[in-house]
């Protein structure tokens, strides 16, 4: 186990100024919550799986690879000094060069274009004007509308040098997030996920956030089913041509939250550090397309290659 120093911030983190919100071009299609709007407090998954026919499956490859491109931008330029708020500005401005709609912005009323997630977050954090620290950990958070489809895609990046227990948290969640792809495939029970996720945490000391999880994704931002990513016994399997994503959250601390005053920032509640990796997949013959591979299959959190044959799960 590290020390304390190792794996609670040198302080906490505090909520900072919010630009205004950005604009997006009239051009651009938008999904239908950005033009009807909705309250805050009613996310949920919409009922139906997302299974595409080749032209779908086209659409998402697109979608996801833009995201990624985006996330690659984004974390090429964290280093200390730099805001949250600079890096939203940056991925905002990329995407819709692109013709691609953030999909973060105006979904439930979320005032941003990505989530920035430093130090304790555990995701949804709202990027602001607080610099990056020098020892901090942020997760950056893209989804790319583009073409009616939704591709969404997260990574942790160092700012500076990390210390050691942040270096093994970030290894163990990568870690984590490629044991779980290499299961997939059609038939697969998603329950498998949450297993292999799960067994290299403990082994680890690490915890699991059980309350934020993956999903279905394609035409609807968040869609069925809910992809837990803890031990579970919730029946559902992978169908051919189906796409979703595997987002694992781990803490150095206790797997306990709290939420902001914003109604999105959520917390460990005893400060722990966390870290967070995530991929939209596309489920095939051969196993499971991983739609957000950088180009070459490198990139933090990537397995080595985009297609990933299915392995035994122990849980069909």
């Amino acid at each position: 186990m590290y020390p304390a120093a190792g794996r609670y911030p040198a302080e906490r983190l505090q909520p900072g100024a919010l630009s205004p919100q950005r604009q997006v071009p009239p051009h651009i299609p938008r999904p239908a919550y950005a033009v009807s709007g909705s309250a805050p407090g009613q996310l949920g998954l919409s009922k139906q799986p997302e299974v595409h026919d080749e032209q779908g499956q086209a659409a998402m490859r697109a979608a996801s690879q833009l995201a990624t491109r985006a996330l690659q931008l984004a974390g090429g330029l964290v280093q200390p000094g730099v805001t949250t708020d600079q890096l939203d500005a940056a991925v905002h401005d990329f995407l819709t060069a692109n013709g691609a709609y953030p999909s973060p912005l105006s979904y439930h009323g979320f005032p941003k274009s990505i989530c920035t997630s430093v130090n304790e977050v555990v995701c949804h954090g709202i990027p602001d004007n607080r610099p990056l620290r020098e020892g901090d950990v942020v997760n950056i958070d893209v989804t790319a509308y583009l073409n009616g489809h939704h591709g969404d895609t997260n990574a942790t990046f160092f700012v500076g040098q990390p210390s050691a227990a942040a270096v093994e948290l970030v290894a163990v969640t990568q870690q984590a997030l490629d044991a779980a792809i290499q299961l997939c495939g059609p038939d697969v029970p998603f329950r498998a996920i949450g297993h292999a996720i799960h067994s290299i945490a403990d082994a680890a000391g690490m915890s699991v956030i059980r309350e934020f999880v993956g999903h279905g994704i394609g035409k609807v931002f968040h869609a069925a089913p809910a992809v837990l990513h803890h031990r579970n016994w919730r029946p559902g399997s992978m169908a051919l041509g189906q796409s979703f994503t595997i987002e694992p959250i781990l803490t150095l601390g206790g797997r306990k939250h709290r939420t902001w005053a914003d109604g999105w920032t959520v917390v460990t509640a005893d400060g722990s550090l966390t870290a967070q990796f995530e991929h939209t997949l596309l489920v095939t013959q051969q196993g499971v397309e991983v739609l957000t591979v950088p180009p070459g299959g490198q990139g933090a959190g990537c397995p080595e290659a985009q297609q990933q044959p299915a392995a035994a799960s122990g849980y069909r």
